[in-house]
């Protein structure tokens, strides 16, 4: 009788309380969590200070070095003109002989002309190993190579409407000294330089699909290019490689297909070239430079920091008398045989080093922000251009080495004067320790300079006899200072504003406490006063899900931890699934499907392991543009027919089940017809696969419908059925008791998203599918395997977290950005549109792991739901579990954000810890937005039950 007024009490305080007297803690929620990212992202990711400052050609006369006495401007020019021929993704293993390796890959040997080249003609033609600094997408790689400096990570946000670059750079002081740039390929440089170019012709870039019109475009114009004369630097950027690995990978027909289509080209380049070099040509005095901005793993991914994405190639070759040696001390040279028997020398260098090396050898003033050295080896390919300066007494090596002294003279007085602006400038710049460090490093070499090797070179006209070694102690004093400054700047590029980073942790734990407050004041409401079983819910139920949620938390400390994270979730989950089965064993209930659990638990370790083998180490599970199942077994003839059957099987089953559920009286308009909808998307998907498969007659459906229209058409149904949800229950008042309503509605609304995700998904997303209905369904029979107030309640919530986040990595992703399968974007689309795209990736990434669970989650509600409870019962569970599931998800991004904190000075920080900062942040903005979404659409004005309008009845 007790259990009754508190009920009847209850539901009379819900209808005074309204619907949004539920809303409002989850848009509160959401609002907290937005201001509180935005300050620590405002002091986390705030690029370092650039400067406004430009170097201009009388800079050089303030320093202490000899400026170039022949009209020109810092250095002495040794080559007029420059062919830059940038080949985006290039591994190094795509140019350096296969005989370098262990074992030899069929990606291997398939650019033979450069090596070719490097090993015929040594000295003037040379193979560099060159490292690129991470994050390896192609926006920041272009901005290191141009400015000399390091991009810094919130750069990775602008891959997709690169802004122009405002910082001083190797473009910028070409057009200001009068060089005339061409350009032609992928249009981020056009972006990057809107005004720059004498002539350009950009191609979009953004369609990894399209492995064609951008290379296409480059060759049209780049050998017609090479006869004009209206240019001093001409760009060509191809992307065919790069989209090949994000499509294909790197072990893979078109990948091979398109290295042997660069090499006829580069030998058209070089034959050209070759042709014009003669005395008084066009081409006499050019440099010839062919190079990756960044690597690729080998299922194609770049973006963080391993070995194959920062270990690019960069071959450069000139076209006149080489000088005959480099000095050894200076010589990074490897030499191995290649599979002719000739020696093929290969160095090192840091991407770094690119712009300030380049502009070196063209003479113009270095870039003002530049923090790179000149590269000795690739700057002795203009060698050849002083020694009609030099007294006949001197080798050309002594010549060389004296240029190349006052050169770096030159590079070391433009990095301490930006060193010097930078820390005067910025609101952080560099330590005092740490500025009178490089500031004394700095001092000895320049009193080195002025006070012995000066004198020696201003002798040399009298043909003095020049101390090599005082040389090579001037420059190993310059290399020093050069190599101090690198070393610090990569330690501290970025300037962390503590302040902003602590107030966003302070607000992030703000909004924890509200939600813990908020959780416990729905507790309350509905177990009418705290009695001694609602205490027992909170306090073994919390205990069960804080031992999990704390050691998923803690991990995030670690980064191993953080690179397995999807095994840590599948075990956390397993262990949850072992304590239900020992509930089980003692209830004498439910035990076959705790067993079950188990074992769907053990499948999606199978599958988190097959993602994790992608990541990894092969391509071989990256086929077409997003399914890892098909290649799984390749070779085997029964698998591959499975491969392509099972899919179609499953999603017809799935079809089947919705069909029989939308069967019962109680789906009626409009959820029958939207179920009805779904039903038709999947024969649809099922259409657009046998149309792309090549195992299947698909002459009955052209190719350009299956594969564009078909998709663009289950798209269309998705929002139509989303808008008929949304708008359909304003015009129809529901008749059905609260649980029917609530069923109906929730199995209405995953049907309408499963389409879109299952179709971004590729052939695994009906596996993924089933096994979460099957997931599902298991939690939900947990839930009152306790009885109605068990501690089994916040346990299913933790459960149904952990289960969304392995279906994450069961799906084919992780937290980083060649996680993302950009393929998935383009599916039923050529051209790039940039909110498009975004919202199709976005739909894939995250639709089996947040979309999909947070409108399931009404379902466990449904679960315990038992009559005469009413309307109250229903909203304020339903607040309670999404609140629990939002607390749930912030907590570990709490902790993700507190160990990008500690780790903000980490060697990994920005090739790990921070990717994983912003996938944890949009998880969680994105959670609590499709939370706050969900409940305008799940807390509506139901039917209450007969029982409970009557309080006194």
């Amino acid at each position: 009788m007790k259990q009754t007024e508190t009920t009847s009490s209850s539901a009379a305080e819900g209808r005074k309380r309204g619907k949004w007297g539920y809303i409002w803690p989850l848009w509160t929620t959401l609002l907290l969590h937005l201001l509180a990212i935005l300050l620590f992202t405002a002091g986390f990711l705030l690029t370092r200070t650039e400067l406004p400052y430009h170097s201009q050609c009388s800079d050089v006369s303030r320093s202490p070095c000899f400026s170039s006495n022949n009209g020109s401007c810092w250095t002495k020019p040794a080559v007029n003109r420059v062919v830059l021929i940038v080949l985006d993704a290039l591994r190094f293993d795509f140019v350096v002989p296969s005989t370098f390796f262990a074992e030899a890959k069929p990606w291997m040997d398939k650019l033979p002309v450069l090596k070719n080249a490097a090993s015929t003609r040594p000295l003037s033609a040379r193979i560099f190993k060159a490292i690129a600094d991470p994050p390896t997408t192609s926006l920041q790689r272009l901005k290191g190579l141009t400015t000399g400096g390091l991009p810094t990570f919130v750069d990775v946000g602008n891959s997709f409407g690169a802004p122009a670059i405002v910082e001083d750079n190797f473009i910028n002081q070409l057009v200001q000294n009068g060089k005339k740039v061409v350009m032609m390929g992928d249009d981020t440089w056009t972006q990057l330089f809107p005004h720059h170019f004498e002539r350009s012709y950009p191609y979009p870039s953004f369609n990894v699909k399209d492995l064609h019109t951008v290379d296409n475009g480059c060759i049209d114009h780049l050998l017609p290019s090479l006869y004009e004369e209206d240019w001093d630097v001409l760009i060509a950027h191809f992307l065919g490689v790069d989209h090949a690995g994000h499509i294909f990978g790197v072990d893979s027909t078109p990948m091979i297909e398109k290295l042997e289509q660069y090499n006829t080209i580069l030998e058209r380049v070089i034959e050209v070239l070759e042709n014009q070099s003669g005395s008084g040509s066009s081409h006499e005095n050019t440099l010839l430079v062919v190079m990756g901005d960044h690597g690729q793993t080998l299922n194609g991914d770049h973006g963080g920091g391993s070995a194959e994405e920062v270990e690019t190639a960069l071959f450069a070759m000139s076209f006149k008398k080489p000088l005959s040696s480099v000095p050894p001390e200076f010589d990074s040279c490897s030499i191995h045989q290649d599979l002719d028997a000739m020696n093929v020398c290969i160095s090192s260098m840091q991407q770094l080093d690119f712009a300030v090396t380049v502009s070196a050898l063209l003479g113009i003033p270095f870039p003002y922000g530049s923090i790179g050295h000149i590269n000795p080896e690739l700057y002795a390919l203009g060698a050849d251009s002083w020694n009609s300066d030099a007294s006949q007494k001197l080798s050309e090596s002594d010549v060389w080495m004296q240029n190349y002294a006052n050169a770096l003279c030159i590079n070391s007085w433009q990095v301490k004067r930006y060193v010097d602006a930078y820390s005067a400038s910025s609101a952080v710049g560099f330590s005092r320790d740490e500025f009178s460090r490089i500031a004394s490093i700095y001092a000895q070499a320049e009193n080195h300079w002025s006070h012995f090797t000066k004198k020696l070179l201003l002798d040399r006209q009298n043909n003095s006899n020049i101390s090599v070694s005082a040389l090579k102690e001037q420059i190993d004093a310059y290399f020093k200072f050069l190599t101090a400054v690198t070393e610090l700047a990569r330690s501290k590029w970025t300037e962390f504003d503590l302040n902003m980073m602590g107030i966003g942790i302070g607000i992030m734990l703000i909004s924890l406490i509200f939600q813990v407050f908020t959780v416990l004041r729905t507790t309350k409401e509905h177990d009418g006063t705290l009695s001694s079983s609602g205490d027992s819910w909170i306090v073994n139920g919390s205990i069960l899900t804080i031992f999990l949620l704390g050691i998923r938390a803690f991990s995030f400390l670690s980064n191993s931890y953080i690179l397995e994270e999807g095994k840590v979730a599948n075990f956390l989950l397993s262990t949850s699934g072992v304590l239900t089965l020992r509930q089980s064993v003692i209830k004498g209930k439910l035990l076959i499907e705790s067993i079950g659990f188990l074992i769907l638990s053990t499948f999606c370790r199978f599958a988190i392991e097959v993602g994790l083998s992608k990541q990894a180490a092969t391509s071989a599970f990256m086929k077409d543009y997003t399914s890892w199942i098909i290649n799984i077994a390749s070779g085997l003839p029964v698998w591959d027919y499975a491969a392509e059957v099972v899919p179609i099987a499953v999603l017809i089953l799935l079809a089947a089940w919705l069909y029989k559920a939308s069967s019962g009286s109680f789906f009626d308009w409009p959820w029958k017809y939207v179920i009805l909808g779904t039903i038709l998307s999947y024969m649809l998907i099922i259409a657009h696969w046998i149309t792309d498969s090549n195992r299947f007659d698909g002459a009955l459906i052209p190719q350009s419908v299956g594969r564009t229209y078909i998709p663009r058409i289950i798209y269309a149904i998705a929002l139509g059925q989303l808008l008929f949800l949304t708008f359909g229950q304003l015009f129809k008042k529901s008749n059905l008791d609260c649980k029917t309503d609530l069923v109906a509605k929730t199995t209405s609304m995953l049907s309408a998203w499963s389409s879109t995700v299952i179709l971004l998904s590729g052939k695994q997303g009906p596996m993924v599918a089933f096994a979460s209905i099957f997931g599902g369904c298991f939690i939900m029979k947990f839930v009152n395997i306790e009885g109605k107030d068990g501690p089994q309640r916040s346990f299913s919530i933790m459960q149904w977290s952990l289960f969304a986040t392995c279906l994450f990595f069961c799906s084919g992703h992780w937290c980083a950005f060649d996680g993302l399968r950009y393929g998935a974007a383009f599916i039923g689309f050529e051209e790039f549109v940039l909110v498009r795209q975004a919202i199709l990736l976005t739909i894939d990434t995250f639709g089996f792991s947040i979309i999909l669970p947070v409108f399931g989650l009404p379902f466990l509600v449904a679960s315990m739901y038992q009559t005469n409870l009413g309307k109250h019962f229903i909203f304020t569970q339903l607040s309670q579990m999404y609140t629990t599931y939002g607390l749930i998800t912030a907590i570990t991004t709490t902790f993700t954000i507190l160990c990008v904190t500690i780790q903000r000075r980490h060697l990994m920080v920005w090739g790990l810890f921070a990717p994983k900062f912003v996938f944890d942040v949009f998880n969680l903005i994105l959670t609590d937005v499709f939370i706050c979404l969900a409940s305008i659409y799940y807390f509506d004005q139901g039917r209450e039950d007969p029982e409970v309008k009557s309080p006194g009845g």
